[in-house]
């Protein structure tokens, strides 16, 4: 278990550092505009992301 987590946090750092590295003008104009937005859309937003990662994991397992 504990290494298939590791290979999981792997790949999300990966994914995570595709953008700044093919766009970096462009992800720091979204960092910007993140400022911007209040705690309640992020909150939601993260809620959001999480209960589709927890239903597609359901559904690949």
């Amino acid at each position: 278990m504990w290494h298939d987590l590791g290979v999981a946090l792997c790949l999300v750092l990966v994914i995570e550092g595709i953008v700044p590295f093919l766009y970096p003008r462009r992800w720091r104009e979204m960092v910007r505009m993140l400022s911007d937005v209040d705690d309640r859309t992020m909150r939601l937003t993260g809620l959001f992301s999480m209960l589709v990662g927890t239903g597609l994991l359901y559904l690949i397992n």
